[in-house]
Parts: structure tokens; C-alpha cells; sequence
């Protein structure tokens, strides 16, 4: 099994611990893990600020670097989202205007491979329990892409539950979005801040030590504002309570 691991832009410039629990984490599984050094970004900011045209070369160049893999895996519900859900139809509009099928072949060949990590965890490799410890309270928020677009469902949940230590407190209100969006924070930062504020409101309730997530934009923006409160809890992305062990425990 050839995997590849994608990045991703947010992990590779501010959270590049994520993209490194991600491949202990697979290693410790018994997964080969390459990354492939041509990568960039999916194109999802160019796609949903309206950019359609300006996305295709990256729809391509994501193609190209991730050839020849079984199976591309990334720590990233909402990378997983442009891709499935959008370069199909970056692909089937090209082939519309007439410029051919080149896009939808681009598409077609990387959409089948590409999985979010729980995704693989669950669904590829088939295990829950990956041998984690965590002694500490944990909250668990779904994002939106991976809650409504890819269907991760109880995925994420399972994978907390089976970890050494670990105590899930559930979270109110969890199915809500946090108000991040991507570029809808920067276009609406007053409606995002009062999404965000009503989330922290409810993940700092729960009294629990870590706000868990899967996607780090989200993680980002809630992680911003429990900062800035000086709150006594912490936001980390999923990948790094499933990558630590009672051998080599989470700093």
C-alpha cells in the first residue's frame, strides 16, 4: 500500500505538529507514508472566494503529485470536501464550455483515492483503537465539511473513545457551525466572532482540558478566541491525541 500524506496549506505554515502526529500516527500502524514534495494547495480559497478558472491549475498540479498512490490521506475534512465534492464539478463545467476532458480526467483520478483521516482509519484500515493514550477531559467539535459533506458521522467519536485515558464530555450544540467558513470569516468577521463566541460559550461548559477537532481552519479560529479569553482550555486537532502514546505522550 502506497499512501501519500497531504498537508495541506493551514497545517504545513501554522500547524505542521498535525501533519507530524498524522504520519506517527500512521506509521505506528504499519502504513508507508510518502509526501510528496510538489504539493500545494487544493485550491479551496481561490474555489469559494468565486476564482473557478484560477482553481483548475491546481486541480491539475494536485493530480500530478499525488500519481501513482493507493490512497492520498490528510488530516483535512475540508480539503477532502473540495476535492470530492468540487473538482467534479471544476471538471464536468470545463467539459461544458468545451475545453475538454483533461480537468474531469485530473479530477477522476485523484477523487476515488483521496480519504480524511478518520476516513482511513475506519474505513481503510478498519481499527478504532490505535493504541492512544490521553489522560485528559476532552470536547469534540464536527466541522461542518467533514459533518455535512463527507458524512464522517461517528468516525471521529469512535477513534476518541477507544483512547487510553481519555474522557469525551459531550459537547452542546456541537452540530452548529463555528463560524470560521474559510474566507466567510474575513468577508463577515462580526457574524463569525458571534458564531465562534456561542461555541467557545458551549465547549467551555463541558469543563473539559482539550476542544478536539479534525479540521485545524476551525480549530484555528475557536483556538483564537479561547487565547484570547486567557480560557483554561485548549483546541488540538484530532491527530495529535490519536498519535500519543503512553511510550511518547503529547507535550
Amino acid at each position: 500500500m502506497r499512501v501519500a500524506l497531504f498537508a495541506t496549506c493551514v497545517n504545513d505554515a501554522l500547524y505542521p505538529s498535525t501533519a507530524v502526529a498524522t504520519v506517527r500516527l500512521l506509521e505506528r500502524l504499519g502504513v508507508v507514508v510518502d509526501f510528496p514534495a510538489a504539493q500545494t494547495c487544493c485550491g479551496q480559497p481561490q474555489y469559494n472566494t468565486g476564482y473557478r478558472r484560477e482553481t483548475e491549475p491546481l486541480v491539475h498540479r494536485m493530480a500530478r503529485a499525488f500519481e501513482g498512490y493507493d490512497h492520498v490521506v490528510t488530516p483535512s475534512g475540508s480539503c477532502v470536501a473540495m476535492i470530492r465534492d468540487n473538482y467534479p464539478r471544476i471538471g464536468s463545467k470545463a467539459r461544458a464550455e468545451g475545453r475538454g476532458d483533461t480537468l474531469a480526467q485530473a479530477s477522476d483520478s485523484l477523487v476515488p483515492r483521496t480519504y480524511e483521516l478518520t476516513e482511513f482509519l475506519v474505513d481503510v484500515l478498519g481499527v478504532t483503537d490505535v493504541g492512544a493514550y490521553f489522560p485528559h477531559t476532552v470536547t469534540y467539535h464536527p466541522s461542518c465539511h467533514g459533518l455535512r459533506m463527507l458524512g464522517l458521522g461517528e468516525r471521529p467519536r469512535r477513534l476518541l473513545e477507544a483512547v487510553k485515558g481519555l474522557e469525551l464530555v459531550e459537547l452542546p450544540g456541537a452540530e452548529e457551525c463555528c463560524g470560521f467558513g474559510g474566507t466567510f470569516a474575513v468577508k463577515n468577521p462580526d457574524v463569525s466572532t458571534a458564531m465562534g463566541a456561542d461555541k467557545i460559550h458551549h465547549s467551555l461548559s463541558t469543563g473539559a482540558d482539550f476542544l478536539c477537532g479534525a479540521d485545524n481552519s476551525c480549530l484555528m479560529h475557536l483556538g483564537g478566541m479561547l487565547r484570547r479569553q486567557d480560557a483554561p482550555q485548549r483546541a488540538l486537532h484530532l491527530a495529535e491525541i490519536l498519535a500519543s502514546t503512553e511510550e511518547e505522550p503529547f507535550a
